[in-house]
């Protein structure tokens, strides 16, 4: 009997140890779902609270993080496996209320977004925890040891002591194999939860064209083309900034992204000069294709960067042109809100090409978390040629800290960002880097 008792008990912990982990990328059951929309002039994102149940409710936000008037957004959820659609109405604010739809189903939907003239489609997955292996065998352990424990009463209750001991033997294997379950669960990765994308290993095309194995590296990078429409926008004239993503190695539209800190994309836009400074995210307008409408202050040269990410690859960042007409004499406000405040104290106060900086900003105002962090640093060099981007992780107190290592030595254009109650505040400024081992 010890001999069984000790099998069953290993054979336990491999079934548990060699549980299959979920592959599934940006997929979790039960949490929110937040994407940022740059929309109707504004920057908002888009709450989508986790489903408990299916049939269900469903319920949706509109967050505002720059001052908007009673602007409503048109919400509509469709099922891609039924088509089945609901319908309602979200107003954007700084703490919004959600309105409850209903749906029927879990795995991929559609949620299309209006507001003001502009429309986004914005693909998810309704996912519903399913549960784990290690609940199965703690559950179904308890069960077969009552239900051996049962029979083992009434067998000894017939005198009859040898299967008695037997059924007594096997209501302590039920009872240990639940125990060594609830001990080691919690080390098990999460099962895929009911609604998340089936788990296919990509493969790679041969010369006949055929599947020759999985691809270890995963899908390629997205190749990226970045117009205007028009195609010579004027200063100070709205104008719509494209771009449209092509897998290189099928010539398709790339529509797999993953959300990457809240958005689909960040886009930078930047001027040549570094005067001018917009962090937007597009819209979604069809597959492949993302989009937003801008302004920008004069004439010249604009550099247009997108930081994204694509299912089952890593983080990239395309970067693009364009060209902007018009009277160099006329000068456009910036849309982008700056903060006259102090500069940022740099540590040292002459940075060194490869050695860490720190960057420290002071805020106007209570801050509160944008895009999932407290704050952002973009940095461009003067050429253009390299644009970063890092994160403050919540530094206690009235100011942000940033830790960032420029890469070579030169003049660096660089914009601290933060979000306060009622607006996003930009705080831009320069940074001079000498190179390693010459005098400061």
């Amino acid at each position: 009997m010890i001999r069984v008792l000790r099998v069953l008990c290993l054979a336990a912990v491999l079934m548990l140890a060699g549980a299959a982990p979920a592959a599934a990328h940006n997929v979790t059951a039960g949490a929110d779902l937040r994407i940022a929309q740059t929309i109707a002039g504004t920057e908002l994102t888009i709450v989508i609270k986790g489903t408990k149940r299916v049939p269900g409710p469903l319920q949706i936000g509109v967050i505002a993080f720059q001052p908007v008037t009673d602007l409503p957004v048109g919400l509509e959820v469709r099922s891609v496996a039924d088509g089945r659609t609901v319908t309602g109405v979200a107003r954007a604010a700084r703490d919004p209320q959600y309105i409850q739809l209903k749906v029927d189903a879990t795995g991929p939907h559609e949620l299309t977004l209006r507001a003001g003239n502009e429309v986004a489609v914005l693909p998810f997955r309704v996912l519903v925890d399913r549960g784990s292996a290690g609940d199965l065998l703690i559950y179904g352990g308890l069960l077969v040891a009552a239900l051996l424990m049962v029979g083992g009463l009434l067998t000894g209750a017939l005198t009859r002591p040898g299967p008695a001991m037997l059924l007594a033997g096997g209501t302590a294997i039920g009872v240990t194999v639940a125990a060594m379950a609830v001990i080691f669960e919690p080390m098990l990765p999460a099962a895929p939860p009911d609604g998340a994308a089936p788990t296919v290993a990509p493969t790679v095309a041969t010369s006949a064209g055929t599947a020759a194995g999985a691809l270890a590296g995963g899908r390629p990078f997205a190749q990226g083309l970045v117009v205007t429409a028009p195609a010579r926008p004027a200063s100070g004239e709205e104008f719509t900034l494209r771009f449209d993503l092509i897998d290189g190695s099928t010539g398709r539209p790339v529509d797999d992204l993953v959300l990457h800190h809240e958005a689909l994309a960040h886009v930078i836009v930047t001027s040549e000069d570094g005067r001018y400074f917009r962090h937007v995210h597009p819209l979604r307008t069809a597959p492949g294709r993302l989009e937003v409408k801008m302004r920008v202050d004069r004439p010249g040269r604009y550099l247009a960067y997108a930081e994204l990410e694509r299912e089952d690859s890593g983080g990239q960042l395309l970067a693009g042109e364009f060209r902007v007409g018009g009277d160099p004499a006329a000068s456009v406000t910036a849309e982008t809100p700056v903060e006259a405040a102090a500069p940022p104290l740099l540590r040292p106060a002459a940075p060194v090409a490869g050695r860490p900086t720190t960057i420290e900003l002071g805020t106007s105002g209570t801050v509160r978390p944008w895009l999932g962090m407290t704050g952002h640093l973009i940095v461009r060099s003067q050429d253009g040629t390299f644009l970063g981007h890092i994160h403050e992780m919540g530094s206690p107190g009235p100011r942000l800290h940033f830790t960032f290592s420029f890469p070579s030595a030169g003049r660096y254009f660089a914009w601290a960002q933060y979000a306060t109650g009622d607006r996003i505040v930009t705080v831009p400024f320069t940074v001079d880097v000498t190179a390693s081992g010459s005098p400061s």
